[in-house]
């Protein structure tokens, strides 16, 4: 790639000088005052959003990108050391001075007393470094694992509480971009920008046509201070992965990938192209709504988007006042995020408090669609198989799944990784997944990663950010709320409905353990299913039994061949002993000293029952249907065939009975029978629903 295109001349106006803080009117091309004031429209509520909303399109020459190309900057910064080393000492300097500070505070005894100050300064510290730094500040804001609490507050207000830059400078973007002046296009805009974030400002506008709008235009020099400081983070970070070698992440690849994005996110035709893919993709979700794009207005500097009325999230007085359900819509933010990472792949990277919004009524608004990225088909499966692993202390294949997700390479030692799965997840297995805390998960998993081979990938920090960030929201609205809790009926749900053959294996590793079927396991998974909003539990009966009469269900039903032997068996042996029990004691015959009816026997019926009533209490639940179900499936030609495979097996242990006692004298050369054993691992599978707790 050419260098020029990657930082395309701008004329751009000086930016050093005064910044008034009094009303800009718009002027004219000739600088003349425009007669009529502008004006800040009135709030304006969201509509309920239609099945499919009409779209336009952005002209086919405006809508190219500028991708990320390290390469490219690489060439461009070397012909350049002097831009490199005046940036470097830029950065150095004000950075040493906080440094010390720290140290002199550490050698005084003084950090605690000081925090608050530091964590000013260092907030102060970032936004003077500029946008690149601003978004490592808010990355860090949402990583309460590594950033002390009193810092963590200062830096949530770097994602919308900075300087603006002049309005004349927005208005010529506006001109440059849209090719007029801005009170030609816009019949209102706001004298001051309402809000300046690190990569732009927002205006609020109106529309000639009527509609308020949120005007988005782009700081100044914004692409080549960026790729300036990406340059010099890269050289850092190569330094750093050559020179201390317990670093197995690939810091390198990481950066990259934060370029990536950020350059994505500072094209606003990317913007909207993503808004309207998360709208189409998510917008059908329950109380979900993505602001609508005017691309007629919108280019790559410059973006028009409908204005949202909306309160924060972590303003929890607000949204009682207008009383809406701040912990509905929380759970809401967590079915979108399990639908944005395990079943499309494309997930907003960004979701901070300033970014998600609660509406007049009651919808959770999702803004800035800049920050975006995606998991790919084999690592969503892979997520889902990791969680079943776990599940299952099957740590071995947990091992797998890293490798499948890109932690570890193909040719990895898994022999004393295993063991140390186990010893990292001994305290969380000890409770149910619904107690268990995601940050304490992912603090366990940081700790292990240091110790063994693992590289993190580079999505995967965009997913744990995301993910934090979403529990961090709702463990203010409820210090109780578990986002894992939460997440499992979705997970039920994919488990028990979707055909991948991924999850049809993992499904059968869940569900049969050493030739036994954990009927326990099927009904917590049908009790978490059917608290998932779009759980349809008559499609998901006919996928299962499509499944379980095709060919590669012929597995599950051998398996449910023996399961039903050993269950009618069982029963069987007990009742035959309960007969000749109360037979010997009325004839007043030699019997055992305890009754067999005090031994608990498990019995598959009872199962079977627990299981009716969970579907029963399923919603699209139909008693009709269900039997017109179940009589097809008596008359099945496979399901005759496991008649007969059922009555086989039974009559062929009847006879192995009776040859023992015949032939078998002495009963203590007899190998005793196996008796039924219960799954007594600890419940962990998945949490009860919370009316079954």
């Amino acid at each position: 790639m050419n260098p020029k295109t990657v930082f395309p001349a701008s004329p751009i106006l000086d930016t050093e000088g005064d910044r008034e803080t009094t009303h800009h009117p718009i002027t004219n091309k000739d600088k003349t005052p425009v007669d009529k004031p502008i004006v800040i429209a009135e709030p304006a509520t969201i509509s309920p959003a239609p099945q499919k909303r009409a779209q336009t399109v952005a002209p086919e020459a405006e809508t190219q990108t500028i991708p990320y190309d390290p390469e490219a900057i690489a060439q461009h910064y070397r012909r350049r050391p002097f831009l490199v080393w005046w940036r470097c000492i830029a950065i150095v300097w004000p950075s040493t001075i906080f440094a010390l500070s720290l140290w002199w505070d550490r050698r005084l005894g003084k950090i605690n007393q000081n925090q608050q100050k530091r964590a000013i300064q260092l907030k102060q510290l970032l936004t003077n470094l500029g946008p690149a730094y601003i978004k490592i500040g808010q990355a860090l804001s949402s990583r309460p694992d590594l950033v002390p609490p009193t810092y963590l507050e200062e830096l949530t207000h770097l994602q919308d509480q900075l300087p603006p830059f002049p309005n004349e400078v927005a208005y010529r973007f506006i001109e440059e971009e849209l090719g007029a002046h801005p009170d030609e296009i816009y019949a209102e805009l706001s004298p001051q920008p309402l809000a300046a974030a690190s990569l732009g400002q927002v205006y609020k506008g109106k529309l000639k046509t009527g509609e308020t709008v949120a005007v988005k235009v782009q700081r100044p020099d914004l692409q080549q201070k960026i790729a300036l400081d990406l340059y010099i983070m890269r050289g850092l970070a190569a330094w750093a992965k050559k020179t201390f070698q317990y670093l197995r992440s690939d810091l390198v690849a990481i950066l990259d990938e934060f370029g990536a994005r950020i350059f994505e996110e500072m094209d606003y035709i990317q913007e909207g192209k993503n808004a309207e893919r998360f709208e189409q993709l998510y917008g059908n979700i329950p109380d979900i709504y993505i602001p609508r794009i005017y691309w007629e207005y919108t280019r790559r500097r410059v973006l028009t988007m409908e204005w949202i009325t909306g309160t924060k999230l972590t303003n929890l007085e607000a949204m009682q006042k207008q009383g809406i359900n701040a912990s509905h819509l929380i759970e809401v933010g967590v079915q979108c995020s399990l639908r944005q990472l395990l079943e499309h792949g494309f997930f907003h990277a960004d979701p901070h408090p300033g970014n998600l919004l609660a509406s007049p009524d009651g919808k959770l608004v999702y803004l800035d669609f800049g920050m975006m990225s995606e998991v790919k088909r084999q690592q969503r499966y892979g997520l889902i198989e990791a969680v079943v692993h776990l599940v299952n202390r099957d740590f071995e294949g947990l091992g797998q799944d890293y490798i499948k997700l890109e932690f570890l390479t193909p040719d990895t030692d898994l022999t004393p990784i295993i063991p140390a799965f186990a010893a990292v997840f001994n305290d969380a297995l000890s409770a149910t997944v619904a107690e268990m805390n995601f940050k304490s998960i992912t603090d366990q998993l940081s700790a292990l990663m240091y110790e063994f081979p693992f590289r993190v990938p580079a999505y995967y920090a965009l997913i744990i950010r995301s993910l934090v960030t979403l529990e961090g929201i709702a463990i203010n609205i409820d210090p109780n709320f578990k986002v894992l809790s939460k997440a499992y009926p979705y997970v039920a749900k994919r488990l028990l409905s979707d055909q991948a053959p991924e999850l049809r294996a993992s499904l059968q590793d869940l569900l049969f353990k050493e030739g036994g079927f954990r009927w326990n396991r099927l009904e917590n998974l049908l009790r978490n299913a059917r608290t998932s909003p779009d759980f349809e539990l008559n499609q998901t009966l006919e996928q299962a039994v499509d499944f379980l009469y095709s060919e590669r269900g012929a597995f599950i039903r051998k398996k449910l061949v023996n399961e039903i032997v050993n269950s009618l068996d069982l029963f069987g042996r007990n009742t035959w002993d309960n007969l000749t029990f109360a037979f010997r004691q009325t004839f007043g015959l030699a019997v055992n000293e305890v009754s067999p009816n005090t031994v608990e026997t498990p019995n598959s019926l009872e199962h079977l029952q627990r299981i009716w009533a969970i579907l029963q209490e399923t919603p699209g639940f139909d008693q009709m249907e269900m039997i017109s179900i179940i009589t097809k499936l008596l008359l099945k030609p496979e399901t005759q065939q496991m008649g007969q495979q059922v009555i086989g097996g039974l009559t062929q242990r009847a006879l192995a009975r009776l040859i023992r006692e015949l032939l078998i004298s002495d009963k203590s050369l007899a190998e005793p029978e196996p008796e039924y054993q219960e799954d007594t691992s600890p419940r962990l599978a998945l949490p009860m629903s919370v009316e079954n707790r």
